[in-house]
Parts: C-alpha cells; sequence; structure tokens
C-alpha cells in the first residue's frame, strides 16, 4: 500500500527571487511602454487631420505612468502569490517610482517612475511577502497590504532620492562622453547605450535625464538598435515570431534576466553596438533624448533621425541602411561567428516563455 508522503514546500532561492523580479519588470516594460512606443509617433503625425488621435495618445499615456504596478503585478504572478500578496506589492511599487506626487488638490502623477527604485521596491516588497508567509493566517488581508505598504513602500520612498541623483550622475558621466572625437563617442555610446536597455537602468530616462541630443543621441539610438535586432537573431530559433519581433519593435529588455544571468552575453551585443553607433557619427546621424533611449520602437529612431537630416531620397536611403540593413547584417555575421564557429553562447541561453 502506498504511503502518502508530504511534500515540503521549498522557498524561492535568492537567484529566483532577483530573476523573478527582473523578469517581472522587464515585462511590465513591454506592456506599459510599447504602447506609446508603437503608436505615439503615428499618432502625432496624423493628429492635424484626426483629432481623435488625442483620445488615443491619452490612453498610452496613462498606461506609461502604471508602469510601477504593471511591473509589480507581473513579479508577483512569476511568484506564484496570491491576490493580495500581488496587489499590495503593486502598492508598494507605486509608492517607491516616484512619479505620483502630492499637490494642493491631491496627487499628480508624470512619467513612468525611476526604474531602478521600482525594483528595488518590489524586490523588498518580494522578500517581506516570502518573510511572512502564512503567518498572519486570518489576518493575512487585514495586515499584509499595510505591512507591504508602509515598511517596502516607505523604504521605496527614502531610498528615491538617493538612487535618481545616482542615476543622474551616471547620466552626467556619460554626456561627458560628448566631448571626445565624434567616433570614438559614437562607439562609446553605441556601447553603453546597448548594455542600458538589457539593464534595470532606463535608457529613456538616463536620455531624458542629461538631455542627449545631435550626434551623441544618434550613435546612442544606433546602439539599442544594433542589441535589438541582434537579440531577435540570437534567440529567433526558441523564441516565437511575435517574440523576436518584439526585441526591435518593442524592446530588447525583454532580454533583461538573460544578459544579467549570463554577463558573457554583453560581448557580442556590445561589439554590434559599437560598430553602428560609430558608423551613426561618421554619418552625422541625429537625434532626441526620446529617440536615443528607445532605439527601433515604434520607429522613433528612424523617425528623429530624417526629422534632423530632412525628407529626401538620399537621407531615406540612409536611414533604412542604418537602421534596418546593417543590423541584421551584422546580427546575422555575429550569429554565425559566436555560437557556430565559437562555442560562444546557446540559442536557449536567450529563450523566453511568458505563457
Amino acid at each position: 500500500m502506498a504511503q502518502n508522503i508530504p511534500v515540503k514546500s521549498t522557498k524561492p532561492t535568492t537567484r529566483q527571487v532577483i530573476m523573478n523580479t527582473l523578469n517581472g519588470l522587464s515585462i511590465g516594460i513591454i506592456v506599459a511602454l510599447v504602447p506609446s512606443a508603437l503608436l505615439n509617433q503615428i499618432l502625432k503625425a496624423i493628429l492635424p487631420v484626426f483629432p481623435a488621435a488625442s483620445s488615443v495618445m491619452a490612453l498610452t499615456s496613462a498606461a506609461m505612468v502604471l508602469l510601477p504596478a504593471v511591473s509589480a503585478v507581473c513579479v508577483g504572478m512569476l511568484a506564484h502569490f496570491s491576490p493580495i500578496q500581488t496587489t499590495s506589492l503593486s502598492l508598494a511599487a507605486v509608492m517607491g517610482a516616484g512619479n505620483f506626487k502630492p499637490g494642493d488638490n491631491g496627487f499628480t502623477v508624470s512619467g513612468s517612475g525611476d526604474v531602478i527604485n521600482i525594483a528595488i521596491t518590489i524586490l523588498i516588497g518580494y522578500v517581506i511577502i516570502l518573510l511572512l508567509g502564512e503567518r498572519l493566517k486570518a489576518y493575512t488581508i487585514l495586515l499584509i497590504p499595510m505591512i507591504v505598504l508602509v515598511v517596502a513602500g516607505g523604504i521605496g520612498t527614502l531610498t528615491l532620492g538617493p538612487v535618481s541623483k545616482m542615476t543622474e550622475l551616471l547620466g552626467l558621466g556619460i554626456m561627458q562622453l560628448t566631448n571626445l572625437q565624434p567616433i570614438v563617442m559614437g562607439i562609446l555610446l553605441g556601447i553603453i547605450f546597448a548594455l542600458l536597455i538589457v539593464s534595470p537602468i532606463s535608457s529613456v530616462g538616463i536620455a531624458a535625464a542629461i538631455n542627449i541630443h545631435g550626434v551623441a543621441a544618434g550613435s546612442a539610438n544606433l546602439g539599442i538598435v544594433a542589441a535589438s535586432f541582434a537579440l531577435a537573431i540570437y534567440g529567433w530559433r526558441v523564441n516565437s515570431v511575435g517574440t523576436s519581433v518584439a526585441h526591435f519593435l518593442g524592446s530588447p529588455k525583454i532580454q533583461m534576466a538573460n544578459i544579467m544571468s549570463r554577463p558573457k552575453l554583453m560581448i557580442p551585443i556590445s561589439i554590434n553596438a559599437g560598430i553602428l553607433g560609430g558608423i551613426g557619427a561618421l554619418f552625422n546621424i541625429q537625434g532626441t533624448a526620446m529617440s536615443a533611449g528607445f532605439g527601433f520602437s515604434g520607429l522613433i529612431g528612424p523617425i528623429a533621425a530624417l526629422d534632423e537630416m530632412g525628407t529626401t531620397v538620399g537621407s531615406l536611403l540612409l536611414v533604412v541602411i542604418l537602421f534596418f540593413v546593417l543590423p541584421i547584417a551584422m546580427g546575422l555575421f555575429s550569429h554565425y561567428l559566436f555560437p557556430h564557429k565559437w562555442n560562444f553562447f546557446d540559442a536557449a541561453n536567450f529563450q523566453l516563455n511568458y505563457s
């Protein structure tokens, strides 16, 4: 007769907690920011002849400010938290984001918040929920929201200032690269922004904080474009068509957890980004703070470059080559070298599963 052996519930490891947080944050960024990235440039263009487009833009803007809550919900789902635990985590994340500010007539909200501090706040709330577990029993519904909000959210509001300052200083350091010779600066900015886009740090936030523009923005943007297409190509065998396309029409930040758990994967990405960033500086490709941080998403980068150069046959051809043909060619070539010739990585290293 078979015996029923009780199965012990195992607590997640530190690595699992961190990976769940990073994965949830990356999914939240895609869900909250991609609608705006994909639609707003088109909607702005048709606004003079289609005023109703402003209503759609209001929807996408509202989605952006909900990034903290959406990210926390994604983390809660990956962690298999209960609805009470997940929504409590969302409340704390909103407090730590810093985009909700008290005013004379209630709260005002703007932006998507500080991504790094959102991650810190969610991580603290995650740990609190794990520590409390089932200990509160019938009082869970009363105490979990209060404890997670006050402790995790409270700590998040305290760390917001220093973390934001750190982000700003990082941005100022990056901007100093513009004092270098343009091509060298283009290479470095291409690499830096390619690494930013696959890290918890918001590339858009950095670009906006330092008001990066001109050739610096163009090179930074092309670095992200190179990373986007390369990552899509590296993982296309193990990811669906929609997931692969999301790397460049959405954001390569969906690979954040994979890259951060295997830092060596940054090497081929950096090489592609540096080359394309340097070429962009050579051809005087320019952009704005928004284009620098988004890359190819919503065609923001190519449109910004065309706006600066003027829409001619020559400029259009140059943009197509630099923003589409060349990054794909470089991605295919590096995909031939690194995994097939040098066994440096495997397609499974870039696998994403959002089921």
